[in-house]
């Protein structure tokens, strides 16, 4: 089984979509291994817009199968809302094509109420959390209290376990905005539906063990990791090639490729260290030129110049064996593009390969600059990387170069589907 794992090397929004679509038309099984509907995958058909959250990007390939792992957290609303919505817009069948780990846990309505609760708690201090409840369901995972996809199947347990996590956070909040009575009636609902889509994991792969292509979709990116991250302002999970390896069991000698997805600029949602954040008009036309505003969300992200050395320490921990530089038509009009290439601590050190585990001190590194010039002109929709301006080459080589010689292997140029150079390199 030849595995490719599609992973996001900054802070997430990196556009992991279409290229997970675009390789998902050769796979036979797309799996997603961490997160929750707090993801976003957008993908651009023709005159549709498919929006992605809990569910694979492989579901838009007629002929993938896709399997929600063992590592995530499932909202089961928004499961067939997004089901839903997806046959709506012409992807008949994709109910079909889609199960869920029953070592997945449930990421209940209780979890969204938990998750403001917790963020008020915090005040300045808070994280920035999508509000959807996944680390409060992370939490309860870890401690052993959680709710697993597979017991939702027996009404008993799953009844008792609900109750002594309602009981648990009321003792802990006080009274909540949040009635249980009213989710265990939901449930019921759900119950009979989901059973076709709920299996055994180990036992689903090993039908697909002699797939030739097997598709693994990153959620959110590795400086969200929870142990590699900007922690605390970090989503709960595993969000990097170690994540995707524990919750999908899969064969670390059988992985063929890992693509590490970058945007051609660099992203945040959400509080924490940005070094490169732009503060100003660059941030600002960034930002706008790019439509920066989350899938899931909508909140306006924070947007600055690329970051080697972020995608140094990325590098480093999932081990790319190709890059898909995405969103480069953005840059089309700036008259001068900076690269972050170390980064000067506050005791003076400069580093050039990693970063401090104290966000703190991450939050006061003074970044170090490379001006490149721009190539002012139109790239949007180029499909020939010979095509592209000299400078928009030299600026994909001078990140090549700065990443080890990583090949850039694909190169988006624009937000439809096709807007995609794919390089021989």
């Amino acid at each position: 089984m030849g595995i490719t794992i599609v992973l996001g090397s900054q802070w997430g929004d990196e556009g992991k979509g279409k290229i997970t679509d675009m390789l998902s038309q050769e796979a036979t099984l797309c799996a997603r291994a961490a997160g929750g509907h707090n993801a976003g995958h957008t993908i651009v058909h023709g005159n549709k817009t498919y929006d992605f959250h809990i569910l694979p990007s492989g579901l838009v390939s007629p002929n993938c199968v896709n399997l929600i792992g063992a590592g995530t957290v499932v909202h089961v609303p928004s499961f067939f809302k997004e089901l839903a919505s997806l046959e709506d817009k012409g992807l008949e069948g994709a109910a079909k094509r889609v199960f869920i780990s029953d070592r997945a846990h449930v990421c209940l309505n209780l979890h969204s109420v938990v998750d403001g609760l917790e963020e008020a708690r915090l005040g300045g201090r808070k994280v920035g959390t999508t509000g959807k409840g996944i680390g409060p369901c992370y939490s309860d995972k870890a401690a052993r209290r959680g709710i697993r996809v597979g017991e939702i199947l027996d009404e008993a347990v799953f009844e008792r376990k609900l109750r002594n996590l309602d009981a648990g956070y009321r003792a802990r909040f006080g009274d909540l905005e949040y009635n249980v009575e009213d989710e265990l009636a939901m449930f019921k609902d759900f119950r009979a539906r989901l059973t076709p889509h709920i299996v055994d994991q180990l036992a689903f792969l090993q039908e697909y063990k002699d797939s030739p292509n097997t598709l693994v979709e990153g959620a959110n990116a590795l400086m969200l990791d929870l142990d590699h991250g900007t922690y605390p302002f970090v989503t709960s999970s595993s969000t990097g090639l170690g994540g995707a390896v524990q919750a999908l069991s899969l064969n670390p000698t059988s992985i063929s490729s890992i693509i590490g997805v970058v945007k051609a600029y660099t992203t945040r949602v959400g509080s924490g260290p940005f070094p490169s954040e732009q503060l100003n008009a660059d941030g600002e036309k960034l930002q706008s030129v790019g439509r920066e505003f989350g899938v899931t969300t909508g909140r306006k992200r924070r947007c600055g110049w690329f970051d080697l050395v972020l995608c140094r320490y990325s590098q480093a921990i999932n081990h790319y064996t190709a890059l898909n530089l995405t969103k480069l038509d953005v840059l089309d009009d700036f008259d001068e593009i900076k690269v972050g290439v170390a980064y000067i601590l506050p005791d003076g050190t400069r580093t050039t390969n990693t970063i401090p585990a104290d966000a703190d001190v991450l939050d006061k590194v003074e970044v170090e600059y490379v001006t490149l010039p721009g190539w002012k002109c139109n790239t949007m929709g180029v499909k020939r990387y010979e095509e592209l301006p000299e400078k928009a080459r030299e600026y994909i080589a001078f990140i090549e170069k700065g990443l080890g010689g990583v090949p850039v292997k694909w190169i988006g140029t624009g937000p439809a589907r096709d807007d995609m150079i794919a390089r021989s390199t």
